[in-house]
């Protein structure tokens, strides 16, 4: 049990606060939002050290992750930059954002081989 209270933030680990967004967290969103074409927002869901984040793919895959202020607060961004919003635990991720990270993979491994 003393493990799981541990793992959980409790007994042991300093803090157990949860970390929530900062204005460097919405501003870097909003500058990928407005400088990449076809962005969608996908939401996930809070958890024990990390508040809300919004993950932002763009047309061709590429994303970007940061902390927002909650399920409100990730469809008011959205809502305010006028991009779709979707539950990534109930819709997944696009393929194109796996394609994404797939062809930069095999490319950092073909310039390291």
């Amino acid at each position: 049990m003393g493990r799981l209270r541990r793992w959980l933030g409790g007994g042991g680990r300093s803090g157990g606060t949860v970390r929530t967004s900062t204005n460097e967290d919405v501003t870097h969103l909003e500058e990928f939002a407005r400088s990449r074409k076809g962005v969608e927002a996908y939401v996930e869901p809070r958890t024990a050290v990390t508040e809300t984040t919004v993950v932002l793919v763009a047309s061709n895959g590429e994303w970007t992750r940061r902390r927002i202020d909650g399920p409100d607060g990730a469809a008011a961004f959205a809502r305010r930059l006028g991009i779709p919003v979707y539950d990534a635990g109930i819709v997944g991720y696009p393929a194109r954002m796996r394609e994404w990270n797939r062809a930069r993979s095999e490319g950092s491994s073909e310039s390291s081989g």
